[in-house]
């Protein structure tokens, strides 16, 4: 298989992942909401966040410096070093593992006594969690080492597999353990994480026993390698996985920022605490989960791109990594840009449809163009990461935040109100973006501004539709409006990309669905 073919269909593979984990994740939260209410939930993300950052510590940056190192040995056909890197790898992700889940066994109760963890009945769901961390540690070493491979679909199934066992047990062990109290109950949905992630290590543990053999014989007599020493390469993955931990746990810092000055800053602006609580709501709890799952494409396009551009790296093809990191571009603009526009185009219809509410419809306006920059964002972090630049995407971040403050004090009030907030985080993402791309630029990528402008004359162009063929039949059936209008957005976007010379034949065809449509068609 070419390598663009690779890259193209890990991240469509990673998409599709992506979107039944999302699925499969809204329906636990019903489940577990009608379940446990508000308190019992309370209790059970009083723990969650605490084991999220400790895997953003442990193993949020390793598949990506795994994937960078594997990709450049394979390149190299230094098959060797490559198995060398995974025995590394897993034996210093198990060590990792194993510290950090005895460090959350003997923190617990230090978190519950001095206030940290507000209500001490969240104890149990801490201590839950424990196990997870073990198993999704070294969970990751495996996805990294397959991810280097450019192999999408052993992590793909090994996420939708963890997924579904993880949401299955913790609604059977609340639903057994609520008669013996909440505190039970919400432990019993927090061990759900636990046989997840060990089913999810069974499962690629399945797979690279079938990889290994194939391997193996795809290797055939080449002459030993010189294996590099561990503690080398142990060095070398640190330094590339630490920028990228720190920059996944700035991720939910950002997000403090809306839940300790949004409020603050409305109330300050003559809002109510009621109005400020509301408003708040509209924006995370409904125009901030439309932009990630909007952008669910670019984060799997992203993580195919950084073993490609290393792979290329490493055999010094400059044509080849300019040739990716434009159709990664190119992907990212046309599934963002017309995101970011019809959003914020039928903003009222979407939250009448989604929500049973035309309330939100601000909040989802002004949120709207949050898409393209945070799929900017991501493709290009994913460019920088695959470069061996990992250390940048985290600095971007952080001058992200900064400019997030600042626009928070200066935008959240009487004025501009939860628009304010909503550009926000506009300008974080932009910013973010934006020096990502000078930093291509300064590593001589060039980007074609051209066709970019031309994917977003053409999203206005559907934007202007849909909000005129929405007023047109609104008076007839206000949800049969919405729907037809975002169908007949997609019809008037997808007329305009050849009009306008946007995507050509040829192009097209390298989409590995339409590639294997043409192929069956041949047949």
């Amino acid at each position: 298989m070419k390598s663009s073919d690779k890259f193209l269909r890990g991240a469509m593979i990673l998409t599709i992942a992506g979107l039944l984990v999302k699925v499969i994740g809204s329906v636990n939260r019903i489940l577990l909401s009608r379940l446990l209410g508000g308190e019992g939930i309370g209790l059970y993300q009083m723990a969650y966040p605490v084991y999220l950052l400790l895997l953003s510590i442990s193993a949020a940056g390793i598949p990506v410096a795994i994937s960078i190192i594997v990709a450049e040995y394979l390149a190299q056909r230094d098959y060797a070093n490559v198995r060398q890197v995974f025995r590394v790898s897993l034996r210093l992700m198990a060590i990792v593992g194993l510290v950090l889940a005895a460090a959350l066994v003997m923190a617990a109760g230090w978190l519950v006594e001095n206030g940290v963890i507000k209500d001490a009945r969240a104890y149990y769901a801490l201590l839950a969690l424990t196990p997870a961390i073990f198993f999704a540690t070294i969970l990751a070493s495996f996805r990294g080492y397959f991810q280097g491979h450019q192999l999408m679909t052993p992590p793909a199934v090994s996420q939708i597999v963890e997924q579904f066992i993880r949401v299955v047990t913790m609604v059977v062990l609340a639903y057994v353990l609520l008669p013996y109290g909440l505190e039970f109950a919400a432990a019993g949905a927090a061990f759900g994480a636990v046989p997840g992630s060990l089913t999810g290590l069974v499962v690629l543990g399945g797979f690279y026993r079938y990889y290994k053999k194939q391997w193996r014989d795809e290797e055939g007599a080449l002459p030993g390698a010189q294996l590099t020493p561990a503690r080398r390469l142990i060095k070398r993955l640190l330094l590339l996985a630490l920028p990228v931990s720190c920059a996944n746990v700035i991720v939910p810092v950002t997000s403090s920022i809306d839940v300790l000055l949004v409020p603050k800053y409305l109330l300050a602006a003559g809002f109510s605490v009621k109005e400020a609580t509301t408003q708040f709501g509209y924006l995370a709890g409904m125009a901030q989960p439309l932009l990630l799952m909007a952008t669910i494409p670019t984060m799997s396009l992203a993580t195919s791109l950084v073993p490609a551009v290393s792979e290329a790296m490493a055999l010094k093809r400059w044509p080849l990594i300019e040739e990716k990191l434009a159709t990664a571009m190119k992907l990212c603009c046309l599934i963002t840009v017309p995101a970011a526009v019809g959003m914020s185009a039928l903003a009222e219809p979407i939250s009448r449809l989604l929500y049973g509410t035309g309330e939100a419809a601000v909040a989802i306006m002004h949120s709207g163009p949050a898409i393209w920059f945070l799929g900017l964002q991501q493709v290009t972090t994913g460019m920088l990461q695959g470069m061996g630049h990992t250390n940048l995407p985290m600095l971007h971040m952080l001058a992200g935040i900064v400019a997030k403050l600042i626009a928070v004090c200066q935008l959240t009030n009487a004025e501009y109100g939860i628009a304010g907030a909503a550009w926000a985080t506009n300008i974080n993402f932009g910013v973010t973006a934006a020096l990502n791309i000078l930093a291509l630029q300064y590593f001589k990528i060039k980007f074609h501004w051209l066709s970019i402008c031309k994917i977003i004359l053409a999203a206005l162009i559907m934007g202007a539709a849909a909000q005129a063929l929405h007023g047109l039949l609104a008076g007839f059936n206000y949800t049969l409006a919405t729907l037809a209008a975002l169908a007949g957005a997609g019809v008037v976007y997808a007329a305009l990309l050849p009009l306008l010379r946007i995507i050509s034949v040829a192009e097209l065809k390298q989409l590995p669905l339409v590639k294997k449509l043409a192929q069956k068609l041949r047949k």
